[in-house]
């Protein structure tokens, strides 16, 4: 593919499409999106998924972390972006403490589905009665293993994930567990690549990788921080895509290439 797609009378991407690119040995590109205008330049792109993340509490409102967003936050935000695109999958995050309980998770699910227009919601850790209890009531769900932003004060830090044996096994089990209760897709962030790789080929479903190397079905980057525009320093895993472009919409377009053709995340950009 040489030029962004044109989205004239293209309907939506469905999970299903997500599940045959994976079959099909095709990388998914994905980007957080947080409104209209950015919705409307990465769906004309032709990434594939984007991703309306709690991390707009960081890069959108200025907070250390992910933990102050609201779910009325990510309600409005993920309408915003829904409302721009035409193409693309979009998902949604269960924001801090929004699915403490299976009946919480599916309530604020249904906003984010009812309201925002996702498609998808995406939820931290192997909350395995939540995902099973959102799956068997038609709500498609996005696991998210590795590195978990909304346990930083458990944490104490934003670091790698899975370096020791026994922690690898734990989010090895924890993602099979995840796909047996109903997950459809994964999100492994900050694990070795190594790893991440042996996770991707054992799962049916697609795996998208944040840091964790090449061989996942997929790649996502945090929209700010690939235009080099965050306030934040730039994570290692990240790459400012807007160095060797001249306009936002090519270097989003140059990220999706990118990912389409196994050339991003580089060795530099893995651990």
């Amino acid at each position: 593919m040489n030029e962004p797609i044109s989205t004239a009378s293209i309907k939506p991407l469905t999970v299903n499409d997500l599940a045959g690119m994976k079959r099909r040995g095709e990388k998914i590109s994905c980007l957080t999106a947080y409104d209209a205008s950015f919705s409307a330049i990465i769906d004309k792109a032709g990434i594939d998924v984007m991703l309306v993340g709690d991390s707009l509490g960081m890069v959108i409102q200025g907070h250390d972390t992910t933990l102050p967003v609201t779910i009325n936050d990510m309600v409005y935000h993920t309408r915003c972006v829904s409302i721009a695109r035409q193409r693309a999958f979009i998902i949604a995050d269960l924001p801090f403490l929004s699915y403490a309980t299976p009946v919480a998770a599916a309530q604020n699910a249904a906003k984010l589905l009812q309201q925002g227009g996702a498609q998808m919601v995406k939820l931290e850790g192997a909350h395995l009665d939540c995902v099973s209890f959102l799956a068997d009531r038609g709500v498609p769900v996005c696991g998210h293993l590795g590195l978990l932003p909304q346990s930083i004060n458990q944490l104490g830090e934003y670091k790698v994930q899975g370096k020791e044996q026994a922690d690898a096994e734990k989010i090895i089990d924890d993602a099979w567990k995840l796909e047996q209760a109903g997950a459809q897709l994964l999100v492994l962030e900050c694990v070795p690549a190594l790893l991440a790789g042996q996770i991707s080929a054992q799962l049916t479903i697609p795996v998208i990788g944040i840091g964790a190397g090449v061989q996942c079905d997929g790649q996502v980057l945090v929209l700010y921080d690939m235009l080099d525009i965050g306030i934040a320093k730039r994570p290692r895993f990240s790459k400012n895509f807007m160095h060797e472009t001249k306009s936002v919409e090519a270097a989003i377009f140059a990220y999706h290439q990118a990912v389409k053709q196994a050339q991003f995340p580089a060795p530099e950009h893995s651990f």
